[in-house]
């Protein structure tokens, strides 16, 4: 089938869009963000480098598309996480399902960082969205664990920032290599059980 036949037959099933950022993120996996681009991309798809274009306005529109791929791809993990903790603290489940991401897809890690911790809101309302969503979850994790006496009563806004720059920190020195791959795990769990110690109910959990 040649290349202009294969570009035919996706449109006609409705699933170059799909492909495309398929496509963009086998190259993010490969790497990393800076080198997709639309002409990679859609060589990788099979189609002609105009193809994308009908679908995506822009280079910036792609990354934004493949932005809301990772960062479902990256709820659905931590969802995953806590779900496997049922019983114990969805806090803690949620900041390792965080480290564990970072060190099996480092480069998406880095795109959910650069979206997650942007100084500003991002304008894309899917983005918002599945930012939001983070957001909203983790305070109701803290708030649950809070209330089942895992945590200290207190603004869960400050356990949240507390959380989130303890989790954010080990993560990066994971994907920067400062934490060995082999031991990160494991020195990520002690980690986040001191930090969990420091803010329980009066005792260990």
């Amino acid at each position: 089938m040649t290349e202009r036949a294969v570009e035919r037959d996706a449109y006609h099933h409705g699933a170059l869009p799909e492909a495309l950022v398929a496509a963009a993120l086998e190259v993010l996996d490969e790497q990393g963000q800076e080198k997709v681009s639309v002409r990679e991309v859609a060589r990788r798809a099979g189609v002609s480098a105009g193809a994308p274009f009908r679908h995506f306005a822009d280079r910036q529109a792609l990354l934004t598309a493949l932005a809301d791929r990772v960062l479902a791809d990256f709820v659905r993990w931590q969802e995953a996480e806590v779900t496997a903790a049922e019983g114990g603290s969805g806090l803690r489940a949620l900041g390792l399902g965080c480290v564990r991401y970072a060190l099996r897809h480092p480069r998406r890690f880095e795109l959910v960082r650069s979206r997650m911790f942007a100084p500003e809101p991002p304008r894309e309302p899917e983005l918002r969205e599945q930012l939001e969503f983070i957001e909203r979850e983790f305070t109701v994790l803290i708030v649950a664990d809070q209330e089942a006496g895992r945590v200290r009563p207190g603004d869960p806004a400050l356990v949240k920032l507390a959380g989130q720059a303890l989790v954010y920190g080990l993560a990066q020195m994971i994907v920067d290599g400062y934490l060995p791959a082999a031991q990160a795990e494991e020195l990520a769990e002690r980690v986040l059980d001191t930090f969990r110690d420091g803010i329980a109910n009066g005792r260990p959990q």
